[in-house]
């Protein structure tokens, strides 16, 4: 037999025990969330599509509740926070592995998300410069004529899909720009974040698996040409600059690849489900959404109202790297905690009547949709940014905006958004 059909009888052999071992885990969190456990129920269709009475229940139970999973979640604004801040706790465990064993099996890296200082210290000070506010605010007026192409397009046909034809090429043509790539086929790098940031909830099949490894294989593909190319013809964008620090041995060709990786979904996955979440919030908010028509300016505290009320990362993991005492219990090293970002931002003792959405809320922007801590999110200042810009556009672009069918949410619980928008207008476009 030769060594590629041997090799492909051990990948086959690992696939379907992988297969195996995610029915199983399937099997038993849904066992749990038909009997009401809360955690379980995040992770599964319907909760995870309105998943805030859940919180509100789990909340309910304290700011540290341990689930009949075995699993430990911090629940409110102040916990959440406490644990991103605090340096006793990493994203790996305390060797330097992979918390989830399947993460292991594939080697799933996403670069900064999934490494602990020093590297993490050292990979983020090198991707830092390309999201300065100085910097970004150079694409600001390109981003807005991005953003009304796309309405113009869209808006021609009377109805569209917000999420296909709006709020997904439009990150994706910016990062695009960000990162010095040609123009690229939105829907095929649409794909590749979706698949990518789909593997955060953890490898859900084989075929999942299959696609990761196919996305990964293509992504490299295309940075590694970008990279020489950027070798032999530096540019003003973040892939020349990161180009540069490997060329000064101050990363690894992998590490420049992985960075890559991560910016383009970062990039993409954050800001379509922001401006989607936000663009339903506010066409379920009448009230708010006339608001916005006649106040345009508003678009940076639907921003920030967005964030808090239905973020695009519901939750993250920490891990004790050492005996820790949190909320009155004593963790072991190498404990995880079930960090509920968007718990925190639907918390009564930091937002007065949380579930209302409202523009005009003071504290809107006190929320950890961002992370906190040295895992703050690089792409901040960017999503805010696009989209802002996103939100303005439609508001003075489209104002005759409404639903044109049942939005479609998307089949992961970490990453939080719609995977479909239906809409329409009954007004023509707004003159520029």
């Amino acid at each position: 037999m030769s060594a590629s059909h041997v090799r492909a009888r051990r990948s086959w052999a690992a696939e379907l025990v992988l297969g195996a071992r995610l029915v199983a885990q399937g099997a038993a969190t849904w066992y749990f969330a038909r009997r009401g456990e809360p955690l379980a129920r995040l992770l599964h269709a319907p909760w995870r599509n309105d998943p805030y009475p859940v919180h509100r229940q789990l909340r309910e139970r304290g700011p540290l509740v341990r689930s009949r999973l075995g699993t430990l979640a911090a629940t409110t604004h102040a916990l959440c926070d406490a644990v991103l801040r605090d340096r006793r706790f990493g994203v790996r465990t305390s060797d330097g592995s992979y918390a989830d064993p399947t993460a292991a099996a594939v080697d799933l890296q996403l670069s900064l998300l999934e490494l602990d200082p020093p590297d993490h210290t050292r990979l983020r000070k090198l991707a830092a410069p390309a999201f300065r506010p100085r910097r970004l605010e150079g694409y600001r007026g390109r981003v807005e004529q991005i953003a009304d192409e796309l309405l113009d397009r869209a808006s021609e046909r009377g109805e569209f899909d917000l999420v296909r034809d709006f709020a997904g090429p439009l990150p994706i043509r910016v990062i695009c720009e960000l990162l010095g790539l040609p123009p690229l086929d939105a829907q095929r790098l649409a794909h590749h974040g979706r698949v990518l940031a789909g593997a955060l909830d953890g490898i859900r099949s084989p075929r999942h698996l299959r696609q990761m490894r196919a996305s990964l294989t293509e992504l490299d593909a295309l940075f590694e040409d970008l990279v020489e190319q950027r070798r032999a013809d530096p540019g003003d964008d973040v892939v020349s600059d990161l180009v540069a620090a490997l060329d000064a041995d101050e990363l690894t060709g992998s590490e420049l690849l992985q960075l890559c990786d991560l910016l383009l979904v970062a990039g993409f996955e954050t800001t379509v489900n922001l401006i989607g979440n936000g663009t339903l919030a506010l066409l379920r908010h009448p009230d708010q959404w006339a608001r916005l028509r006649a106040e345009p300016d508003l678009a940076a505290a639907v921003v920030e109202e967005t964030l808090r009320w239905d973020p695009p990362v519901q939750m993250t993991v920490r891990i004790a790297h050492e005996p820790v005492e949190l909320a009155g219990r004593e963790l072991a090293v190498d404990t995880p905690v079930l960090v509920l970002l968007a718990s925190a931002g639907r918390d009564p003792a930091v937002h007065p009547d949380p579930d209302r959405f409202d523009l005009d809320r003071p504290d809107r922007g006190d929320h950890l949709a961002f992370s906190s801590g040295i895992h703050y999110c690089l792409g901040a200042p960017l999503a805010r940014m696009e989209a802002e810009i996103a939100f303005r556009a439609l508001a003075t672009r489209v104002p005759g905006l409404h639903r044109a069918g049942t939005p479609t949410h998307r089949p992961t619980s970490i990453i939080h958004g719609l995977a479909a928008l239906p809409v329409t207008t009954d007004r023509p476009l707004s003159p520029t």
